[in-house]
């Protein structure tokens, strides 16, 4: 477990050295969204591994990487690719998500309403606890990868994203429903967010580590039941706080150890996540394809 977590580390300051020029826009958390958009024409690439463990079940590192690219101002379109590796099992791809945002209010108000829509196409060894939902549990993560990834899912997920900015507080709700598209109940769960820089002004003097550049907060999230049995008995719930280092560059390093409040839960989430933002890609692909008419 050591050497799993000592090589993850190495991997996101690896990453966040290397990274070329750009402008970051990562929210600090990993669950939970808030209203801010991805900037017309730039494209966010970014890796997110959990690890999680629970008594009787295997430690495993889910991982989701993403590709956001903001259509419109009020339009932000992401791509996902899911993978995991279980110990004493094996590594796998496990599917993808398609997901779209769609910013209601343009200006900005004291609560600003996100419309949430994801396609997924995932099989049954996902381990990313991207969202909980439902009655999603540790017993979930139990079965075997060369029989869990037999069974497949196609889901539409849904969210509303309710976020406000309160004197340098962001403070985000968000109201989950999935359901198989083919057979099964709506299941519900929620993800609620609150996070602020450690300073709001800018120091004087560029640097790397200024307080401005820290965001810190906490997340709380968990399952609602489903339709005709909304509860909290039998869920699965968490909570985690959150760190996030915005890089200069548009390079940002974020980290959650999470800690399950139920008999349900996995003991233990830690997450880590590694983003970097290419300014004006969309104009750059634009001229590319117009130089090769």
């Amino acid at each position: 477990m050591i050497v799993i977590l000592r090589i993850a580390v190495f991997v996101i300051l690896a990453l966040g050295i290397v990274a070329a020029p750009g402008l970051a826009q990562e929210r600090p958390y990993f669950v939970t969204y808030d209203h801010h958009m991805e900037e017309p024409g730039n494209l966010e690439v970014a890796t997110n591994p959990v690890i999680g463990q629970a008594r009787g079940i295997n430690t495993f590192i889910g991982n989701w990487t993403e590709f956001e690219y903001g259509a419109k101002g009020w339009w932000t379109s992401e791509f996902y690719i899911d993978s995991q590796h279980t110990m004493h099992d094996n590594a796998l791809l496990t599917g993808f998500r398609f997901e779209n945002r769609f910013r209601l209010l343009l200006r900005e108000h004291r609560v600003n309403p996100v419309l949430y829509v994801e396609y997924e196409h995932v099989n049954g060894a996902d381990k990313t606890l991207k969202e909980v939902v439902g009655f999603d549990g540790k017993e979930d993560h139990s079965e075997p990868n060369r029989e869990a990834r037999l069974e497949h899912e196609r889901e539409l997920e849904t969210k509303l994203i309710l976020s406000s900015q309160i004197k340098g507080w962001n403070v985000s709700e968000n109201l989950i429903g999935v359901k198989n598209i083919h057979e099964g109940v709506w299941e519900f769960g929620y993800a609620f967010g609150i996070s602020r820089p450690l300073a709001l002004a800018a120091s004087a003097n560029a640097c790397t580590f200024c307080r401005e550049n820290f965001t810190a907060g906490v997340e709380l999230y968990g399952g609602l039941g489903e339709w005709g049995d909304l509860t909290f008995k039998g869920t699965s719930q968490y909570v985690a706080p959150v760190l996030a280092l915005n890089l200069p560059g548009g390079t940002t390093l974020r980290v959650s150890p999470g800690f399950g409040l139920t008999d349900q839960s996995h003991s233990t989430l830690v997450r880590f996540g590694v983003s970097h933002e290419f300014s004006g890609f969309g104009q750059q692909v634009r001229k590319v394809l117009r130089r090769n008419r």
